[in-house]
């Protein structure tokens, strides 16, 4: 990665960031997606306790079996498909998105539409 590179990463991250604040502070639950090479993870969280509410990841035993590898778009939906499963059993429907510094394309815009699929509402 180069110098420029990896300064528009941490101005985008830094803008993401800025928003994300304001909307924390109403007490809203976040949507936190990161991906790697290999696996895509999702979490919701409450910034308020400080805890982890409900997570899935391409690494979680239902979807072993259907999936091929973790790192396509499939597989991503799959995963914001069940994070969506999971968070409305407990009762948790209204969330925001935090992409990090990750563009909305590909497997991060994939976890998203799996996850309003699977009912949560941002």
């Amino acid at each position: 990665m180069s110098d420029r590179q990896a300064i528009v990463k941490k101005r985008r991250l830094r803008r993401t960031r800025f928003h994300l604040r304001r909307k924390a502070s109403a007490g809203a639950l976040r949507l936190s997606v990161h991906r790697s090479s290999k696996h895509v993870y999702a979490q919701i969280i409450d910034d308020v306790a400080g805890k982890t509410l409900a997570a899935a990841s391409t690494l979680d035993k239902e979807l072993q079996g259907k999936l091929k590898t973790g790192a396509t778009v499939e597989a991503a939906k799959h995963v914001g498909l069940l994070l969506g499963k999971k968070a409305t059993a407990k009762g948790l429907t209204g969330v925001y998105f935090d992409r990090g510094h990750y563009l909305y394309h590909g497997r991060v815009r994939a976890v998203a539409e799996g996850a309003r699929e699977g009912g949560l509402e941002f």
